[in-house]
C-alpha cells in the first residue's frame, strides 16, 4: 500500500483516495477549490516517488518536469513524498485598480498585472488573496482593454473570497494571479459560423468575453447569446448586450428568467433556458457552442445540442464545478 510523506509525517491513503482527501482528512491545510481536477488550486509538487499521468492532466510540461500535480486528481500508485509549491513561480502580482457594482450581488473585479499577461476572453484564472485562499474566475474582458483584467463575482452568503471582494477589498490591495486555464474562448479561422452562447448567473462573464472577441475579429455568422437567471435582478449585463445587439446586425441576445414579476418586459422570456435556445436556433448542426455556469444546466444543455444535431468537437463548456469554486 503506497504512503505518503508530508511535512515529516507519513499517511497511509484509503484505496482510491486522492491526495488532497488524504491530506485535508488527517487537519493538513491544503489549497483547493473545484477538487475536479480543473482549477489547479490544489498544485503540489512530489519530491519523490512517481507520479500517474492522469494527476498531470493539462499541466504544462515545465511544471511536469518540476513535478508538480492535481492533488485532488493524483491517488499514489507508489511511495510519494510531496511539498507545496513555492508560489513564486506559479503566481504573479496583480492588484486591485477597481470594483464596480453591477448588480445588487455581482461586483466587476478589475485588476493591473506586474507583468504582460497573455489570455484569451473566456479562459479563466485563479485568484488568490493569500498563500492558501484561492479561487476561480473566468475572464470577462479582452487582452488589450487598457492592460487590466476583469471579473465578475457573484457574492455568495459565507463566502471567503467573494465575501472579501464585495464587503472588504480595496482599491490598491494586493492578489496573486495563477493561470491562465481553460478551451472556452473564440478562435480565428471560420468567420462564417454560427455561434451560440449560453449561460447562466455569473457564466455570463465568458460569454461577454467571447462575444467582444468575436466582434473584435470581425465575425460575420450569426452570435446569438442567451443569459438565463432566476429573476431580472439576475440579468445583470441587460441594457449592454441589449446595446450591443442593437449596435451589430448579427448579435442577438436572449434574455431568460425562471420567475417573472407583472412588469416584465417584452425583451425577457420566462421560462427554461435551453429550450427557449432550441427553440430560437433551430437545428444547431454546424454552429459553435459555448455553455457556461451551473453544472448540472451545462450537462443538461451539452446533451441537448448534441441530440439536437450539433457535433460534440463543436461544444465547449466551463461548468462552474462546485458550489466553492467561485466563493
Amino acid at each position: 500500500m503506497a504512503q505518503l510523506k508530508f511535512n515529516g509525517e507519513v499517511f497511509v491513503p484509503a484505496p482510491g483516495q486522492s491526495v488532497l482527501d488524504t491530506l485535508l482528512e488527517k487537519g493538513q491545510d491544503i489549497p483547493n477549490s473545484c477538487r475536479a481536477g480543473a482549477c489547479q488550486t490544489c498544485l503540489m509538487q512530489a519530491t519523490r516517488g512517481k507520479v500517474p499521468a492522469q494527476a498531470q492532466k493539462g499541466l504544462k510540461d515545465s511544471h511536469k518536469a518540476r513535478g508538480l500535480f492535481l492533488a485532488c486528481s493524483c491517488v499514489p500508485e507508489d511511495d510519494l513524498d510531496v511539498c507545496l509549491p513555492d508560489t513564486q513561480q506559479l503566481r504573479i502580482a496583480a492588484s486591485i485598480v477597481g470594483r464596480k457594482a453591477l448588480s445588487e450581488d455581482v461586483m466587476e473585479l478589475s485588476l493591473r498585472v506586474s507583468e504582460p499577461f497573455p489570455y484569451h476572453a473566456g479562459q479563466y484564472v485563479t485568484l488568490w488573496r493569500d498563500d492558501s485562499l484561492g479561487r476561480s474566475y473566468s475572464l470577462a474582458n479582452l487582452p488589450q482593454d487598457d492592460g487590466l483584467l476583469r471579473f465578475h463575482i457573484r457574492h455568495v452568503p459565507g463566502g471567503a473570497f467573494s465575501g472579501w471582494v464585495h464587503d472588504t477589498a480595496r482599491v490598491g490591495d494586493a492578489l496573486g494571479v495563477q493561470g491562465p486555464l481553460g478551451d472556452c474562448f473564440y478562435v480565428e479561422g471560420n468567420p462564417q459560423q454560427n455561434l451560440l452562447l449560453i449561460g447562466t448567473g455569473t457564466g455570463l462573464a465568458p460569454l461577454h468575453g467571447i462575444l467582444l472577441d468575436a466582434l473584435a475579429h470581425g465575425h460575420e455568422g450569426e452570435i446569438h447569446l442567451f443569459h438565463g437567471a432566476l429573476n431580472r435582478a439576475g440579468l445583470y449585463l441587460h441594457d449592454t448586450l441589449l446595446a450591443l445587439a442593437d449596435a451589430h446586425d448579427n448579435v442577438h441576445y436572449h434574455a431568460c428568467v425562471l420567475h417573472a414579476d407583472a412588469s416584465l418586459p417584452e425583451n425577457i422570456t420566462q421560462g427554461d433556458l435551453g429550450t427557449l435556445a432550441l427553440e430560437r436556433v433551430g437545428n444547431p448542426a454546424g454552429w459553435k457552442s459555448y455553455l457556461c455556469g451551473d453544472p448540472a444546466l451545462v450537462t443538461a444543455l451539452r446533451k441537448k445540442l448534441f441530440l439536437a444535431g450539433a457535433g460534440m468537437k463543436d461544444i465547449y463548456a466551463d461548468a462552474f464545478l462546485s458550489a466553492d469554486t467561485r466563493t
